[in-house]
């Protein structure tokens, strides 16, 4: 028998209370603070973070912030405009007065409300919908949100499990961010150091497909098992294929190829469609595509890009983009080296990303299973 069922057969076997978040906890009030002001104030070296909707989050210090009305105990806060969210906070913050907070006398017991908030974040999100442009949550939502509060060393208990769970992310999500930057140390290092290359425009270097391209509005495609692509990625699937083996895609329009908030250039396999907002390339060998791959979403595309409201990389400013080719040995090389980079970096069936998502879905599943607890009858 564990710790948790031990403390939940000594001091609650037949169940727990249920109670309303507003009759357990004091309720806090943030800062009448504008998005313009918190930019104008925003300090790196603040002592104080202000909270404002989604993942707006700046350092100030106090003496900057007018009217402050600062926290200085462990509170929840809930974001309740924008991005639904709940966090838990214990060092010195305030936020934007629209949203709310809530503590308690025990630590541990706002620790417990984080996570049986976090718990239930679907019922709040789901509740926003249909309230105006941005999600937008009521006070009466977590006011009268019931949920059950066992005896005080159950819930530490149960803080504790879960802390340990969130460490354990946190400790593996610190890891796959030193991994990224160690990443981009070799690819810089590993492009700047071949020796013996030949600058080759990219016409020289592959086949360009674009002339197969078929784009085929929503409405009148057959949905099926075949990936159909855009600039950026998958859009949709569909029943036919224009595309059998391996090419390389490269974005022809879109804000993404400014933005480049996801990769520009990427492989695909086997059976697809692509529409005509992505440049299709075909190469001879393995090797040379991905090092191509690599090298594009490494290098600044602006000089090719035409238009600022709709940016374009036109077929003909695509076939002048010189790429160092260096012998395909060595192309080899520098690519086997990256893909384990790559690899242990991005790939959601192993490496890193799959075990940060295996333990936060093991995370999520006990979380649920240790806030849930029968209500205890109340005698007459």
């Amino acid at each position: 028998m564990s710790k948790l069922e031990e403390l939940i057969e000594e001091l609650c076997p037949d169940g727990v209370e249920y109670k309303k978040v507003k009759d357990c906890f004091t309720r806090l009030k943030g800062t009448s603070i504008t998005a313009g002001k918190m930019k104008e104030i925003e300090n790196k070296n603040g002592e104080i973070k202000i909270f404002a909707g989604g993942k707006t989050v700046v350092n100030a210090k106090e003496e900057d912030i007018p009217n402050a009305n600062i926290t200085r105990v462990p509170a929840v806060l809930v974001q309740s405009r924008g991005v639904i969210d709940i966090v838990y906070f214990e060092k010195p913050f305030t936020f934007k007065n629209e949203m709310w907070a809530y503590t308690n006398d025990e630590q541990v017991t706002v620790k417990y409300l984080f996570y049986v908030l976090k718990n239930s974040i679907q019922i709040f999100r789901d509740s926003a919908s249909g309230m105006g442009a941005l999600p937008q949550i009521s006070l009466k939502v977590t006011e009268d949100f019931v949920f059950p509060l066992p005896p005080l060393p159950v819930q530490a208990e149960i803080v504790r499990i879960l802390d340990n769970f969130t460490e354990l992310t946190a400790e593996l999500t610190a890891e796959l961010m030193a991994r990224k930057k160690q990443y981009e140390y070799y690819r810089i290092y590993l492009f700047n150091s071949v020796k013996s290359v030949q600058m080759k425009t990219l016409d020289n270097i592959a086949e360009n497909c674009d002339s197969e391209r078929k784009p085929v509005k929503s409405g009148i495609r057959e949905i099926g098992d075949i990936p159909y692509y855009g600039a950026s990625g998958i859009i949709d699937h569909v029943q036919d294929y224009i595309y059998e083996g391996d090419y390389l895609l490269i974005s022809e329009d879109g804000a993404n190829l400014l933005a480049r908030t996801t990769p520009i250039a990427f492989s695909i396999s086997g059976k697809s469609w692509v529409n005509n907002h992505a440049h299709v390339l075909r190469f001879d060998e393995y090797a040379t595509r991905r090092y191509v791959e690599i090298y594009l979403n490494s290098i600044d595309l602006t000089p090719y890009i035409t238009g600022a409201a709709q940016p374009k990389l036109n077929q003909k400013n695509l076939n002048s983009i010189e790429i160092p080719l260096p012998a395909l040995s060595e192309q080899q090389r520098i690519v086997d080296i990256l893909d384990r980079f790559d690899t242990l970096c991005n790939d959601l069936t192993e490496g890193l990303p799959a075990e940060i998502l295996a333990r936060q879905k093991q995370y999520e599943y006990y979380r649920k299973q240790l806030l849930t607890f029968p209500k205890a009858k109340i005698e007459v």
